[in-house]
């Protein structure tokens, strides 16, 4: 690791890194009990067109994938809001929409190449500038603080809409955040693990958690933790196996997801249980409510 620390690209890289394992669990474990696991693939695939614009207007990349995929993720959640339309077919239509306008404007581009297109979408740690490191740092500094402050009614709301409807609190607004919190989670995440294998990022490292927790506020703790050391560990390995980097991110989340499938397993079978509950975070942080609990 020190002699990664050598080389300017990898200090970045490394940054990078560090920001995308603590912010993509974070929106993930909201997601994921919101039962939206793949809003993040989605997400990516309008990001890609959003890469491709900047290329195609000589502008910067991630700030045009930043607005597209937010854009995107509001129109995702106003159709599913608002039309018969379900949030699996919205997401499909994300996905190959998405995909589709990134690799026509990525052919009209000047500069750009296959080699660009594959770049975002697997990820690519020596094309991470200086200026990235900024703007991946900032972003996930408004990512976490927007969780933070919005962190009770968000937990609300993945729990039961109905409930949250219940006690006044603004449903369509929360949900609006969430999808955009995921469209700045993608942006910075992509030029590490790629827009294809992001959302991997978000729910790995949360499935993980659940495995081992009982709190929600632990579990989102835990996931960070697992986020960081994936990335982390991934990228590593990556640079000395010369592997791709999302590629190896991920499968170390997912070798991680099934260590504490086993290690869950053998602590239930230990207290005599058959299953971890979760309950409401301790005060103070997310409220506990009890109309459910935050099920593996």
């Amino acid at each position: 690791m020190i002699e990664l620390l050598s080389f300017p690209f990898m200090q970045r890289a490394l940054l990078a890194a560090v920001f995308v394992g603590l912010v993509a669990p974070v929106i993930g474990t909201f997601m994921v009990q919101r039962k939206l696991a793949l809003l993040g693939d989605g997400i990516g695939h309008v990001a890609l067109t959003g890469v491709a614009l900047g290329f195609l207007t000589s502008t910067s990349p991630i700030i045009a994938a930043l607005i597209v995929a937010a854009l995107g993720a509001v129109v995702l959640e106003l159709v599913r809001e608002r039309t018969r339309t379900s949030g699996d077919v919205a997401l499909a239509l994300l996905f190959y929409g998405g995909l589709a306008g990134g690799v026509l404007l990525i052919g009209l581009a000047p500069g750009a190449s296959n080699a660009t297109l594959t770049s975002f979408l697997f990820g690519s740690v020596s094309t991470v500038t200086e200026q990235d490191v900024y703007v991946m740092g900032g972003l996930a500094v408004l990512v976490l603080g927007v969780i933070g402050y919005f962190g009770r009614e968000l937990f609300v709301l993945c729990q039961d809409e109905e409930v949250a409807r219940t006690h006044g609190l603004p449903v369509r607004l929360l949900s609006l955040i969430i999808a955009v919190t995921a469209a700045l989670t993608v942006v910075i995440s992509m030029r590490v693990v790629g827009v294809l294998l992001v959302s991997a990022l978000m729910v790995v490292p949360v499935a993980a958690a659940q495995q081992l927790t009982r709190s929600f506020r632990v579990t989102i703790a835990l996931a960070m933790g697992i986020g960081v050391a994936a990335a982390l560990g991934g990228l590593s390995t990556a640079a000395y196996a010369d592997v791709s980097p999302g590629a190896a991110i991920v499968l170390l989340a997912i070798a991680v997801f099934i260590a504490a499938v086993l290690l869950g397993r053998a602590l239930r079978l230990r207290r005599g249980a058959p299953r971890i509950e979760h309950d409401g975070p301790a005060p103070g942080t997310i409220p506990h409510t009890e109309t459910g609990s935050v099920s593996t």
